[in-house]
């Protein structure tokens, strides 16, 4: 896992099976190394990212769709286009207004996501 033999070097979407998370919500892990990993997660709306917290730092763009985002104390409703910014250990979750996909990327990579596949 993760060592420059088994990373591919090309992602192509077609090939990335996606993995069921949580009622109306799936993600497909496109890409990883230890350091870096970049994850697409498709809401249906309504769908409810938990709040949680994680050690990894997360950025995330959203390439559809409307999000109610928070981060910490704060909310702020997020469309296609916009993008957000979780410093490691801070809550965060979501709620899906408008069917999209989100985009994660954290550092380092999430290995539970692995495990879970």
């Amino acid at each position: 896992m993760g060592t420059t033999e088994t990373v591919k070097v090309f992602i192509e979407n077609a090939e990335t099976p996606w993995q069921e998370t949580d009622k109306g919500i799936r993600r497909k892990i496109m890409a990883w190394d230890e350091r870096l990993m970049v994850v697409k997660v498709e809401f249906q709306t309504g769908a409810v990212g938990q709040l949680h917290k994680h050690h990894h730092t997360q950025i995330t763009h959203i390439e559809s769709g409307v999000f109610e985002v928070e981060i910490g104390p704060e909310k702020k409703i997020l469309k296609g286009g916009d993008a957000f910014y979780i410093p490691p250990n801070v809550m965060h979750g979501a709620v899906c207004l408008e069917s999209g996909v989100l985009i994660d990327v954290f550092s380092p990579m999430r290995e539970d996501f692995i495990e879970s596949k």
